[in-house]
Order: C-alpha cells, then structure tokens, then sequence
C-alpha cells in the first residue's frame, strides 16, 4: 500500500469517524455511505460532480417521493455533472428524468470542518441545473459548496387527484430533503462540518426555502437558511388550486389516470409554454405554472403561516432582495415603452387609479420604469414590501439578517438604466458565466461572499440583526453599504392599503 493510499485512508477514516477531517492536497478521491468517488483539483480547489443522492425518479418511481440511491462498485467517475433534470429551453425537450445528482466543491486543502452552503438553483421551478453554477471563489474563503438539480415543472410540482404519494404536489421539495440527508450523513468525508448546513437558494430556489422552512420533512436537516430574490411573505399554492391547474395539465397531456401520468412519454409532460410564462410579469408569485403546494401532507401551511404560528424552523435566517428586483421581469415582457395604464388595471382592477396616481408615468423616463417600480414595491411577486411579514414572523424563532441588494448589475437591460435588478447579487456570489470585473467590482465581490460564509459559519453576516417592526435592512453596494429602512424606501404603507 502506497503512502498516498495510507494518508487518503487515514484522513477519510478521521472524517467519517466524526474528527477532523484533513484532506492532502492531492486528495481526489473521496468514500461516501454509496462507495468511492473519482473528482478532480486544480491549485485552489477540489471537485466532485455527478454524485447521485437518490435513486433515479423514472419508471414506477415518477411522480414518487424519491429512494435512496444504489451503492456501486469500484470509483465512481465524479469529474462531470450528470444531466439536467427535464425540462424545456423554449423549443425542445431537454435534459431527463435520471438527474438527481449534486455537486460538491471544497478548498483544495481543507484543515478542519469547514461550513457547509446547500445551493438550490433558480429557474422559476421549471428550468435550471446546479452545475450550472461554480462555486469556486467562494470555497476560497474556506466554506464547502453543494449543488443540486431537483425535479422541476410537472415532474416536480405537479399536484393530481389520482397522485397518491404525500409528496404529490411536491416532489422538487422531497427532491432538495434527500439531498440535505445526503449531505448530513457524507459531507464530513469532504471536509465539511454536517452540524452546520445552510440551505440557500435564489428566485425559485428561494421559494423552495422558504417552502422547507414550513415543511415538516426538512425538520432537522439544516442549521441556517438563506433566502434571496423570494419573499417568504408571498404564498405558494394552495391545495384546491393546484388541484385545478393538475386537471388542467392532465388534459394537455391527455392522461387522466396514474397510469397514464406514470408510463407517457417524458416530452409529453412538457409544456414549453410554461418556460415563458414563468419568466413574465404576474400580479402574485403563485400565478407563475409551478409552485410548491400548500394544504398538503408534505407541506401543510403556507411558510409565512408557519412562521407566524412559530412553528417553521427555528434557524437563523438572512432574507433579501434586490433594491430594483422587477425591471428584469418588465424588461423580458414588455420593454421600457409598455402600456402602464392598461397592465395596471388589468392587474389591479379598481386599485389602478391609485396606483397610477401614486406612481404618475410623468415621474419616470420610460412607462417600463414607472410599471417596474410599482411592481418592485410591491413585492406581491418579488420585491420588497413583501417581505417586511416574514422578516417580522421569523425573528419569533431565531436572528434574522434583512439585506437589500443595491449594486447594479453587471449586466444591462435594454431602456432600462443600471439597477440592481432580479439577479444582479448572483454575479457577485457564484459563477453563472465568467464575471468581468473592475478591481473596485472585485472587492466588492469578495466583500459579499465574506459575508455569506460568514452567516453560514456563525450565523451572523457581520452587520445588525433584524428588529421586528423596523423594516430595517443592511442595504449592500460599493457606493455605500449601511442600514436602509425598506419601508420608507418602497412605500409600503401604500402598498398595505392595496388588496
């Protein structure tokens, strides 16, 4: 036996024995409870991708909560992700129903037990992949990283009268349980500390957080949540209503039984339709196709009625937006020259007079401006006064952080001026594409990254907890980072006169 072999040996029997794992630098295999992972290194960090953490959801298995996945023989080839699960790029089917699979990036050396960060991907529930998402300058501040896909659209979501399972309605959260228990039981193997696991996900992957704050099968399987871009003061669908869209569905893909929804085709349960009408405007987050469901076994109360109730999870939580969170969505669905009269009251009926009152065309340069402030405000589908109910019913159970992305993006939105719009904060944390920074960016960037890990380390993001009452967030920009009261900013007594 080689001494590369022995010191491997030894620091993974160090790590699964529950002491201090401590990696070489050369170390780029792993065992977990499944058996042996092949990843790969580079100077600052290490990988291992494709790691599946339940069975393969097909066959009998579609549209049930998921099973465990099955050991294997051997090494396991871990330096590429596996596939996306199902779903639509607007014109094709892609991607497949064998897709639960995480990712797991750590420092190259690890000394220690390093916090643990669960990313959840956004996509609006119906698209996206964890691998998408490189976590590299993040594990640079000593923190370990997992991804994950989750069933999305109607194989994750879907809520049908002939659907039996207690996850019905909610497969994609059963999804993101299985692999939180993943990482309970084999991150310590990686270097990361399994007592401290922060779930934390963005726009859709931030619904389906506060979604597992309220669910009683995520009890217990992390220690702290971060929720960005997805009050957790919006609801998610309620039982009779999602009942309703699965009719409605069951009937676009012409089944009507179990069995039919069971055995069709994967393409047809697709509805490419719902790609972009997630992404457009809406009055309300539920009135996009897919959301978790409410009302149900696996998801009994709405997450803001657990939080009231105090009976959500009681782990310290950071909350927050992005200070312009709904000119993307204006942006993709109307540009700046919409028809704001016409949208408003279509969307607000005997509201709209005031609305447009409050927020006249002629205050803005464009009518997309004056439409996206509005809504931003608002918050009823992401935005800011939304989320002052949750910031208050959280901080019954554990510290609250509120923050406030002000920084504008990297990114433009044509006829729209440099904002902090929906997303904007995800280039300064993860790597979606490559980011273009100034040196000034750059500070920034780790600025920001230093203060997640430190929330996933401690708890504590490095500025003042939430005070229940005060609407007071931690507003974050280079410019200036400091308190800034939400709603004063966002005019959120208006906004509580509108039903």
């Amino acid at each position: 036996m080689t001494l590369r072999t022995l010191t491997i040996l030894a620091a993974l029997a160090v790590g699964l024995s529950g002491g201090t794992a401590v990696a070489s630098e050369v170390d780029t295999r792993v065992r977990t409870s499944d058996g042996w992972l092949q990843g790969t290194a580079t100077a600052d960090y290490r990988s291992f991708q494709g790691i599946p953490y339940a069975a393969p959801p097909v066959g009998d298995l579609r549209f049930r909560a998921p099973r465990p996945a099955q050991p294997w023989q051997g090494v396991r080839d871990a330096t590429k992700p596996g596939q996306r699960c199902t779903q639509s790029d607007g014109v094709a089917v892609v991607g497949g129903e064998d897709c639960l699979f995480l990712n797991v990036t750590t420092p190259r050396a690890v000394s220690g037990r390093l916090p643990v960060l669960v990313f959840v991907h956004g996509g609006g529930l119906v698209t996206g992949l964890g691998s998408a998402w490189n976590p590299q300058r993040m594990v640079g501040h000593d923190a370990v990283v997992v991804t994950l896909n989750y069933r999305l659209g109607a194989f994750g979501f879907l809520h049908h009268p002939s659907l039996h399972d207690p996850y019905a309605g909610n497969f994609g959260l059963a999804d993101q349980q299985a692999a939180l228990r993943w990482v309970r039981q084999n991150i310590a193997a990686f270097g990361g500390d399994s007592r401290n696991v922060t779930l934390w996900g963005q726009s859709g992957g931030g619904v389906s957080v506060c979604s597992q704050l309220a669910a009683p099968g995520a009890r217990g399987l992390f220690d702290k949540a971060i929720v960005q871009s997805a009050p957790c003061g919006n609801s998610v669908l309620d039982r009779a209503t999602a009942t309703e869209r699965g009719l409605d569905f069951a009937a676009f893909a012409g089944c009507a039984s179990e069995d039919c929804l069971r055995n069709a085709p994967a393409e047809r349960l697709v509805r490419h339709s719902d790609r972009a009408q997630t992404f457009r405007v809406h009055r309300h987050a539920s009135d996009k196709p897919w959301m978790p469901v409410a009302g149900t076994p696996s998801l009994p109360l709405q997450p803001l009625t657990a939080l009231r109730l105090g009976i959500a999870a009681d782990v310290p939580l950071l909350h927050g937006g992005t200070k312009h969170e709904m000119r993307a969505h204006v942006a993709a669905s109307y540009g700046p020259d919409v028809d704001y009269p016409t949208v408003v009251q279509d969307m607000f009926g005997q509201d709209a007079s005031r609305i447009l009152a409050a927020y006249p065309a002629s205050d803005y340069a464009t009518p997309g401006l004056a439409l996206a402030t509005a809504l931003t405000d608002y918050g009823a589908m992401v935005g800011a006064c939304s989320q002052l109910p949750a910031l208050d019913a959280a901080t019954r159970g554990a510290p609250v952080y509120a923050f406030e992305f002000a920084q504008p993006s990297i990114r433009s939105l044509p006829g729209f001026p440099p904002s902090a719009a929906h997303g904007a904060d995800m280039d300064y944390l993860l790597d979606f594409q490559p980011p273009s920074f100034t040196p000034e960016q750059q500070a920034f960037a780790e600025r920001m990254i230093g203060h997640w890990v430190a929330f996933a380390k401690t708890g504590d993001p490095q500025w003042p907890a939430y005070q229940r009452g005060t609407s007071t967030a931690q507003s974050l920009a280079i410019a200036a980072t400091g308190p800034v009261d939400l709603a004063t900013e966002h005019r959120c007594g208006f906004w509580r006169s509108v039903r």
